[in-house]
């Protein structure tokens, strides 16, 4: 077969390295806020969706939503509240950021057009940075310990009012 040319040629790949983005840090208290969701099982009526702002330098839920739905819709509901909270004012022109996964809530026109309305600069983790929501997703992680994986909810209504008690301390 060599005689002949007839073996095949190897083409050898080298992966493809890229420098990482370095995750942004907060140095004053509403300057970076994270976004995030997660699900829960209540048996009576199914999934339903607990969507978190926090601010990354103080570890504050600063906004959060609960619903039944996980459109870009709850995402804004629980930036809102976040806002008036934070910034009776207004937040324009506070220079805040924003940070989320490329799910496709945070990513879809309507929520990407109202950040920008706001005057918000949203940032994307990298598919291939895991930490790069980090302080978000770890807040999620102690929710679902200390509240959700510990209480059996038998309504939305249930679920909301534990949540607004831990909320309000």
């Amino acid at each position: 077969m060599k005689e002949n040319e007839l073996l095949a040629t190897q083409t050898v790949h080298k992966a493809k390295r890229k420098v990482s983005q370095r995750k942004p840090k907060a140095v004053r208290p509403k300057q970076i806020w994270g976004i995030d969701m997660t699900k829960f099982i209540i048996l009576s009526i199914g999934w339903v969706y607990l969507v978190v702002v926090l601010d990354w330098y103080t570890k504050k839920i600063v906004g959060w939503n609960l619903s039944l739905r996980s459109r870009s819709l709850e995402w804004r509901e629980a930036m809102d509240l976040a806002i008036q909270r934070e910034f009776p004012e207004g937040v324009r022109g506070n220079e805040l950021k924003l940070v989320s996964d490329n799910g496709s809530q945070p990513t879809s026109t309507s929520f990407m057009r109202d950040m920008s309305l706001f005057g918000i600069e949203q940032i994307f983790t990298s598919y291939d940075n895991p930490k790069g929501n980090a302080d978000t997703e770890r807040v999620m992680r102690t929710i679902k310990e200390e509240l959700i994986w510990l209480n059996e909810f038998g309504s939305i209504e249930e679920a909301r009012g534990k949540y607004k008690e831990l909320d309000n301390k």
